[in-house]
């Protein structure tokens, strides 16, 4: 139930991240706004990994497993902030968030025996998702400069780093100390970020009156897959990363309400039943 508990509060974090995502998306290219949301996390981090983090308990595996963790969220981020420059959030979200399968995937392979249960559940959420996500395609690519196919393939993109790199930040969390391992993922990813900046010379400076909204994305962004990656010695921590998923709908809802995206009527039963599948997890839990 805890772990449960976590990926609900990453999603709720994720949620908001993505609305500014989306806000500001337009006006700041992907790498700069990368690298400033990473710093950002990485500030927000520094204390209370000063505190709690034991790195004598840090292991070669749980140093590489971290390291590549944050490559592959480099990957997911990058992917994501793409994807919402080009079409409307009920478009982008719902695919972003449909790597459930893909942790559950993951959880198999590390020897979890997966319930029937959990698979109908993990259906449902991606079922769900896939329902928001098909019928909004036809309304997106009406709607004037947006671009719909990049978009999709930009967000199959996000889904996959972020499976990957959930995964492998728990393992990480695993051979080594939890906290050691978040910073050691948000380090190599800012890592990846900067060198690609500095190869392709991008301008870092931010349009006025983004400074902001940035710095409170890298927080959000920190604390969600903290969350995610302390789950990593909880039961069930594969629910963690299945519930965090919630983050796609969570987006779409508060676009509706913030910045006045539609939502057909249609995408509110595949919402529904991402929810269902969520509850039927949490009575697994």
């Amino acid at each position: 139930m805890l772990a449960l508990i976590c990926g609900l509060t990453a999603a709720c974090a994720w949620a908001v991240h993505d609305l500014l995502v989306r806000k500001i998306g337009q006006r700041v290219r992907v790498l700069p706004m990368m690298l400033v949301v990473f710093a950002a996390g990485l500030v927000a981090l520094a204390l209370p990994t000063a505190l709690i983090a034991d790195w004598g308990a840090m292991t070669a595996p749980a140093y590489g497993f971290s390291a590549v963790a944050g490559l592959a969220y480099a990957v997911g981020m990058g992917a994501l902030y793409r994807a919402f420059s080009l079409a409307p959030v009920r478009l982008v979200a719902p695919i972003l968030g449909s790597f459930p399968m893909i942790s559950l995937g993951f959880a198999a392979f590390g020897g979890k025996a997966v319930s029937l249960i959990e698979l109908l559940a993990v259906l449902a959420v991606v079922g769900g998702i896939v329902i928001v996500a098909l019928t909004g395609r036809a309304e997106a690519g009406q709607s004037h400069g947006t671009r719909p196919g990049e978009a999709m393939l930009w967000s199959v993109l996000g889904s996959v780093g972020f499976a990957a790199s959930l995964w492998l930040a728990q393992e990480g969390a695993r051979q080594g100390d939890e906290m050691a391992s978040i910073a050691v993922t948000r380090v190599a990813a800012l890592a990846v970020v900067f060198t690609i900046v500095l190869a392709v010379r991008v301008p870092l400076r931010a349009p006025t009156g983004t400074g902001r909204p940035l710095a409170l994305m890298g927080v959000l962004d920190a604390l969600a897959i903290s969350l995610v990656t302390l789950s990593a010695r909880l039961p069930n921590p594969e629910y963690a990363a299945i519930s965090s998923s919630l983050f796609g709908v969570l987006t779409i809802l508060l676009a509706w309400k913030f910045l006045k995206e539609a939502v057909l009527p249609v995408q509110w039963l595949g919402i529904i039943t991402v929810f269902a599948g969520i509850a039927a997890l949490s009575l697994q839990g």
